[in-house]
């Protein structure tokens, strides 16, 4: 049985042939028998195939080109996306049980999302075609990964937009509570179907390992989640001060510095904004300070409320910071890029007074990677700075 062919515009045509797998609402000319969520044909205007794709009925990203390979069944594309993405992992993970096997568009699944904790897989389906794949994606996990179980996390806004209900739960095997992981020779918890993203920030897992680096003396640690920062940096440094504003988040960061015998952290409930200004009211000085706030542009009309809201807490951060003192900070928003980010730094380091120096430029690690054609794929960016004057 043939695939439902979706016809589109020369615009769209021109932005698959430069490497973007993306194809809009307002760029097809006909969508023939497709159903949500299908796996269709796509053609220019002339009725020239040209790739498979998955069709949204809703998602102004109406498809995503899988393979310009019109040869392959879907199950067919599937498997031999999953077992390169496994590949690439092999060549690219150290140190570690837990990291992203499948990063949607740089792995060409788009819209899927896997992450590996030990033998415990999570997925994400965020788009109406790999939704609908869903049981064949579960079926070729085991099949090539023998897990012991595969959780979904599918609360998560996004599948709003593609008219998908927020669900979570566990597909296939059995959980019982939260799992322990390795990273970086340390022990930490993930609570797969609990915490924050699919449990861990796999995303700073080599970023952890250049904090650890740098860290010296007193250090700060805002925006602490379940503590990986902090529990990286405390066996180089003097003491760790951590603060989130989520008391669930702060319970596990306790425990995870517990597991490790980490006695030299310290974690407080607190609103970052305010205690920043507070510790810089009461002239409170650090030797290193992290910054890794939540996304705060969650599209293009809030980027420059983000730009400010950086430019605070990176201006409120280097005025507790003498010479010699280290910044590490982030923006997990991808519509804020590294420029912007390093523009703002840069404006709070003149209002400071400071005069800094770029010691590291920091991305997500190595197994979420970046398709050089897809700049959606680079959402991570951070800087290491060291306070010279």
């Amino acid at each position: 049985m043939s695939n439902p062919i979706v016809k589109v515009n020369r615009k769209a045509v021109s932005r698959v042939e430069s490497g973007h797998p993306w194809i809009f609402m307002s760029d097809l000319e006909a969508r023939g028998t497709a159903q949500p969520g299908a796996f269709v044909s796509v053609a220019d205007g002339r009725g020239r195939i040209f790739g498979n794709a998955h069709y949204s009925s809703t998602s102004q990203i109406s498809l995503r080109m899988l393979s310009r390979d019109t040869h392959l069944t879907e199950v067919a594309l599937l498997r031999t996306r999953l077992e390169a993405a496994a590949q690439f992992r092999e060549r690219v993970v150290r140190d570690t049980n837990s990291y992203r096997l499948v990063h949607a568009e740089a792995d060409q699944l788009p819209a899927l999302i896997i992450d590996r904790y030990g033998d415990v897989l999570v997925i994400q389906t965020l788009d109406q075609g790999m939704d609908r794949a869903k049981p064949q994606i579960v079926d070729l996990l085991q099949e090539i990964f023998h897990p012991a179980a595969i959780v979904e996390r599918n609360d998560v806004p996004v599948r709003k937009l593609e008219g998908l209900a927020l669900e979570k739960g566990v597909l296939h095997g059995e959980l019982n509570g939260p799992i322990t992981v390795t990273m970086n020779g340390l022990s930490l918890t993930a609570d797969v179907l609990g915490g924050q993203k699919t449990g861990v920030f796999l995303d700073q897992r080599e970023n952890y390992l250049a904090a650890r680096r740098h860290a010296r003396g007193r250090v700060l640690d805002c925006f602490c989640s379940t503590g990986g920062f902090a529990v990286h940096m405390a066996s180089a440094a003097e003491s760790v001060e951590a603060v989130d504003a989520s008391p669930v988040a702060l319970d596990a960061a306790r425990a995870n510095a517990a597991r490790n015998q980490i006695e030299n952290a310290s974690f407080r409930e607190a609103d970052v904004f305010a205690l920043l200004s507070d510790y810089g009211s009461a002239r409170r000085h650090f030797d290193t300070i992290v910054l890794d706030p939540p996304a705060f542009a969650k599209s293009r009309a809030t980027v420059d409320k983000a730009l400010r809201g950086y430019k605070d807490i990176n201006l409120r951060a280097l005025k507790m910071l003498q010479p010699g003192g280290i910044l590490m900070t982030y923006s997990c928003s991808h519509h804020v890029s590294e420029a912007d980010l390093l523009g703002v730094i840069a404006e709070a380091a003149i209002d400071a007074g400071k005069t800094l120096r770029i010691l590291e430029r920091r991305s997500q690690a190595a197994d979420h990677p970046v398709l050089l054609t897809v700049p959606e794929t680079l959402y991570l960016k951070g800087a290491v700075l060291e306070v010279i004057a």
